[in-house]
């Protein structure tokens, strides 16, 4: 078997054919927050292109909080999801548009019966690339009068990003569509 795989191999390289081994996707990271969390990491899931979604809080000053905590208000944090995607087969453009098409931009500190600063519209941006586009976008949006009130989403660095507990990653895969 050996001497069979060392004559393919060198038949191979004769023929100036390298045997590529296959690389992972070069991923980016991009965080949201529109309101419950639950639903933000639904709606990011179903994209295609997108790896892998996980909840969490960004954009507070407490170290490593709960759930409980971020429902006090007092922790600066909000709900927010994590979207890990492949640039190549989706765009951060295109993330940006499901952002403000599933959520209501417009509202400050609350979406829907959720209210608190806990459900504020946040772009956290990872790179000053996601930062330009975040800020040309809502500056088109604007120019449109695309919503009936001006938008209200802040823009601004990502800071640490603390994962939420378990029962709450993919909630609605656990539970159905209840924040629906």
């Amino acid at each position: 078997m050996q001497r069979i795989f060392i004559l393919v191999l060198f038949a191979a390289l004769s023929l100036g054919q390298a045997w590529a081994v296959p690389s992972a996707p070069k991923t980016e990271r991009a965080l949201f927050s529109a309101g419950c969390f639950w639903k933000v990491q639904y709606v990011f899931s179903k994209i295609p292109g997108v790896v892998k979604t996980r909840v969490g809080y960004c954009g507070g000053n407490a170290k490593d909080p709960s759930y409980e905590q971020v429902c006090t208000d007092k922790t600066g944090h909000a709900e927010t999801v994590e979207v890990i995607y492949d640039p190549a087969k989706t765009s951060y453009e295109k993330l940006l548009q499901v952002f403000f098409d599933k959520h209501d931009p417009t509202t400050l500190n609350r979406q829907g019966p959720d209210i608190g600063t806990q459900y504020r519209s946040m772009i956290f941006y990872t790179t000053p690339g996601q930062k330009l586009a975040a800020l040309k976008y809502v500056d088109e949006l604007e120019r449109k009068k695309q919503f009936y009130a001006p938008i209200s989403t802040k823009i601004e660095p990502a800071g640490t990003f603390y994962s939420a507990e378990e029962y709450h990653q993919d909630y609605y895969k656990k539970h159905g569509n209840v924040c629906f």
